[in-house]
């Protein structure tokens, strides 16, 4: 990968990409399919990801991450994500919705304590916004706090947490003004071992098996103050601004899986014969991989500049709200385009679970719905055009 005139690639991006490459083709993809069948979380190359640096890419060195850029994690991720969208999406829930928000919010003092063992990946970090009944509606939150001295008491259930199962620590969203809607929203770092904290059903998932998904319960939760995260009433703006990096991790996610699907079919319709041709002679196919190649591409170029315009964020302060929903609209719906594509192409090979194309079929689904529905996204884009509400 050389520099462009549209990105500034660096010997240090391509040595990461090839890093993330060679160590997903080499750990991950010999183990996705049993994974996905199991549904077991991979913890052994989980934290071998956590030692070539990869669950921490952007944190700082002095919180245990590695220090590197936005390119360079959503170059990392492309190649993960690429082998197995599980591994993606617990490396992007790492990085991006538990990371982010406590390097940009959180103190001096919690930087210190909650970023190097989740950076570091010697634990695992989750992000709990989400509600039996809020989901997109973030504002009708029931999960409440109630200060009590130097306390919070927390009560409540949270939903489709991802890695809940397995996470040491995690950033929570909950009520502590009810009557103030959105306003009254506050964030919380809690760690799995809180009196009163406990994890509920784990959830059976179409697709990302292996990443381990579940409720998870407070009763009577003890909160010290000190791990609020920011002020209270402040948890919507903060779960709203971890969003955009997390769909920018979605929608990579999305165009590893895009690859994987494209890349099986491009080769397939080489091999595969049909009445004596190739059958990636014939039109109906030949289009179909023509489609599907212009997608892909257009969905790499939205996610590297959504990567590029986080990463001037650091510098200029600005969102980059439009950006993220961009890539992670496009690049959603075209996995779901292009893995459908794929299953269609290799016929009944493709529905088989001898072949990794059915996973990457159902893996897509999700990237259209978490961190935003596709739905929501194009309300943010349209909004942010139009100005109105």
């Amino acid at each position: 990968m050389s520099s462009n005139f549209l990105f500034p690639f660096t010997e240090e991006h391509d040595m990461i990409r090839q890093t993330a490459r060679e160590f997903a083709q080499r750990e991950i993809a010999p183990i996705a399919a049993e994974f996905d069948e199991s549904g077991e979380f991979p913890y052994d190359t989980i934290m071998m990801m956590g030692e070539m640096g990869f669950m921490g890419i952007e944190v700082a060195e002095e919180y245990g991450g590695v220090g590197m850029d936005t390119l360079s994690y959503v170059l990392a991720l492309e190649e993960i994500s690429k082998v197995d969208a599980s591994h993606g999406i617990i490396m992007s829930v790492n990085n991006s919705l538990y990371c982010y928000g406590i390097q940009k919010f959180g103190t001096e003092e919690q930087k210190r304590k909650f970023l190097p063992p989740v950076a570091s990946g010697k634990s695992v970090g989750a992000y709990s916004l989400t509600e039996p009944m809020a989901g997109s509606d973030a504002g009708s939150l029931h999960c409440q706090a109630v200060r009590d001295g130097d306390f919070y008491i927390l009560n409540g259930r949270k939903s489709w947490v991802t890695s809940g199962p397995v996470a040491d620590y995690f950033v929570v969203f909950t009520m502590t003004e009810p009557e103030k809607k959105q306003k009254g929203i506050t964030a919380f770092l809690i760690n799995k071992d809180l009196p009163g904290f406990a994890v509920g059903k784990k959830e059976p998932k179409l697709g990302i098996r292996a990443s381990a998904t579940s409720e998870i319960l407070f009763e009577d939760c003890r909160v010290p103050v000190e791990n609020r995260l920011g002020n209270e009433g402040q948890g919507f703006k903060i779960a709203m601004t971890v969003l955009d990096v997390g769909r920018i991790g979605v929608a990579t996610q999305a165009l590893g899986i895009s690859g994987a699907a494209y890349e099986a079919s491009l080769n397939y319709s080489r091999e595969r014969e049909a009445f004596n041709r190739k059958i990636g002679e014939f039109q109906g196919i030949s289009f179909k991989l023509a489609d599907m190649k212009t997608r892909l591409e257009a969905s790499r170029l939205l996610v590297y500049n959504a990567a590029l315009a986080k990463e001037r964020s650091k510098s200029t302060g600005e969102r980059f709200s439009l950006e993220a929903s961009l890539a992670k609209l496009f690049s959603s719906e075209t996995a779901m385009f292009i893995s459908h594509a794929a299953v269609q192409i290799h016929g009944g090979s493709g529905y088989s679970r001898e072949l990794p194309v059915e996973r990457y079929f159902r893996d897509a689904k999700i990237t259209e719905i978490y961190e935003g529905t596709s739905e929501i996204q194009r309300l943010v884009i349209a909004r942010m055009e139009t100005g109105l509400r």
